[in-house]
């Protein structure tokens, strides 16, 4: 692993209804098979995990993910961008917020088991 600080920090604005200036602090890289691990002052854990074929973004979204204390969630932007956020558990009302702030709309949690599994479905489609 090597780690480059950005010292000082690049910082950037981003958001639209309330700006914020995100500072941009570190570049990480990874070897195959190397993780980094980050923490929330509250105890929750979010991995990322390199491998020769790319990255495992998250842990699993319905097991340790959840376990650490964090719920995956598909969004969709006003430019219809989507992305995955991780929301500390406990910090849903918040999320919502911004979420309403930001204009993002929630297309489904990520972390129930039964909806994973109708995504799934959904996917392979009546053929399968």
């Amino acid at each position: 692993m090597r780690i480059e600080v950005n010292d000082p920090p690049r910082v950037f604005g981003m958001g639209n209804a309330s700006p914020v200036r995100l500072s941009d602090c570190a570049h990480i890289s990874l070897a195959a098979d190397e993780q980094v691990t980050f923490l929330t002052d509250t105890g929750a854990e979010y991995d990322v995990a390199r491998k020769e074929w790319g990255f495992y973004a998250t842990p699993s979204l319905n097991g340790r993910l959840a376990h650490f204390g964090l719920r995956g969630v598909l969004v969709r932007n006003p430019d219809r961008r989507y992305y995955v956020l991780l929301v500390e558990r406990g910090k849903e009302e918040a999320f919502q917020g911004y979420a309403r702030d930001e204009g993002l709309q929630v297309v489904t949690w990520l972390d129930d088991t039964s909806v994973l599994e109708a995504l799934e479905d959904a996917v392979k489609g009546p053929e399968h």
